[in-house]
């Protein structure tokens, strides 16, 4: 048999915590604090070529927690990805990077997070999931507008 080295190639090479931040700037006060604190969650994906067929993804949440003008926590975790992808076009490469990649490294950084709070003393706070590709569309339709709004400059 003739292996076909065309073949498209998606692999999972390495998962791992990039960097991750925690800060309690009250404690212990910040303990004694009544009533339900607001959560804000902030998240990013971002993904780069490294050689030979290799591309690191990451995905960023920063989790702030505050009652009033109160910061109980907050946390800001990357995690990271290193993945194999041959032999793709550049659309599907790109989908793969911005869609698929961030869909397996998100529930790593979900537990990221909800351990790192919960070491701070705190109840864990649970990522809702993520619809990469709703991201990913809207990235594409960004990046489009500006090129078609100065097609119709000239």
């Amino acid at each position: 048999m003739s292996e076909n080295n065309d073949k498209p190639v998606f692999s999972i090479e390495k998962l791992y915590v990039k960097d991750l931040s925690l800060e309690v700037p009250g404690a212990p006060g910040v303990f004694g604090q009544k009533g339900a604190p607001q959560i804000e969650i902030t998240m990013n994906n971002t993904a780069q070529a490294l050689e030979n067929g290799f591309y690191e993804v990451l995905v960023k949440a920063t989790v702030t927690a505050k009652i009033e003008d109160v910061t109980l926590f907050l946390v800001e975790a990357s995690q990271g990805g290193v993945f194999q992808i041959r032999n793709l076009s550049d659309d599907p490469l790109e989908m793969t990077l911005g869609i698929a990649a961030p869909n397996i490294i998100f529930p790593y950084l979900r537990e990221t997070i909800s351990d790192a709070v919960s070491k701070a003393g705190f109840p864990p706070v649970l990522l809702q999931p993520m619809n990469f590709e709703a991201v990913y569309r809207a990235r594409k339709e960004e990046q489009a507008a500006p090129e078609s709004s100065e097609a119709t400059k000239h």
